[in-house]
């Protein structure tokens, strides 16, 4: 009798690899109201920056975890979903606000498509192994940022290069390290799960 794992089979995420359940909806509606609320409460995880409006948060590394947990089509369910209710006046967006008015509303539709994207890329296998999920993480944050600084700077009414200086660069040794806490996170979980088979 062989003892050897089931290879985890291609084109999943790690939320497929929950048990089956018959009320399949079900789990999918609380993967999404999950997603959301943690994206909230990391988003509370902040730390203001000098000179500019976006403070460094955990947002992003949820919305980016998140997208590749979830997959793609989850993972825009549950930042819409975060989006949508923070502009409706839950306070769950970075340092409590809510709101459509804030600079920083770009970088939360920046998540959204983001989520979506690493979802993607996460079906395709990048985040089985260090160098995907490097490369997914640094696209996913670059994403982000294409919208999150053009908003800034329509939204503040700084000059695109101001808008760069304190709407990104700033957040850039951050990120590295969100992105090598996933290089180490979630090619583990995937090793950790293909020996559990």
């Amino acid at each position: 009798m062989s003892t050897a794992a089931a290879p985890v089979r291609s084109g999943a995420v790690l939320a497929d690899l929950l048990p089956a359940v018959r009320h399949r909806y079900a789990v999918d509606t609380a993967l999404v109201l999950g997603g959301a609320a943690l994206t909230g409460i990391a988003a509370q995880i902040a730390v203001p920056v000098p000179g500019s409006p976006v403070p460094v948060t955990g947002q992003t590394f949820a919305a980016l975890l998140i997208g590749t947990a979830l997959g793609a089509r989850r993972g825009f369910l549950s930042l819409a979903l975060y989006a949508l209710v923070g502009m409706a006046g839950v306070p769950w967006f970075a340092e409590a606000s809510s709101g459509w008015s804030m600079p920083s509303l770009g970088y939360v539709f920046g998540m959204l498509l983001a989520a979506t994207v690493v979802g993607a890329l996460a079906r395709r296998g990048g985040d089985r192994s260090v160098p995907r999920t490097a490369g997914t993480m640094v696209l996913g944050s670059a994403i982000i940022y294409a919208i999150g600084v053009p908003y800034l700077a329509l939204s503040t009414g700084m000059s695109l290069s101001a808008a760069v200086a304190a709407g990104l660069l700033p957040f850039l040794v951050g990120d590295a390290l969100k992105a090598a806490l996933a290089m180490g996170l979630l090619p583990a979980t995937w090793k950790l799960l293909g020996r559990r088979g």
